[in-house]
């Protein structure tokens, strides 16, 4: 049946566990993955270096629209990284997942 992975990042730990709680509180996610990275990119005209922290989200795939909603209103980032990944996985872990969150198709 499948579900969806959510990759975001954030600028500390503190911002990540802070947006990953609301959405498990929430219950627009099932759970949350968060770990230290160092990420370079392009912004305003120069090449950055920082460490942030990244979550992985899991949810269904009706849930998009309304994750993206939440986080997008609460992100620190004026442009925050969001990337959905469609997966699948075991039986079991899938009907865990469908069933610690809320259908929310705004």
């Amino acid at each position: 049946m499948g579900f969806i992975s959510v990759y975001i990042t954030f600028p500390n730990e503190q911002s990540a566990k802070e947006i990953t709680d609301l959405l498990i509180q929430k219950k627009c996610v099932a759970c949350a993955n968060l770990f230290p990275i160092s990420s370079s990119y392009w912004w305003d005209a120069a090449i950055v270096k920082e460490n942030e922290w990244v979550s992985i989200v899991k949810t269904t795939t009706a849930n998009w629209t309304w994750l993206k909603e939440e986080i997008n209103e609460i992100h620190p980032y004026d442009v925050p990284c969001i990337i959905k990944y469609e997966v699948e996985a075991n039986d079991a872990y899938e009907a865990w997942i469908r069933s610690s969150v809320h259908s929310n198709s705004n």
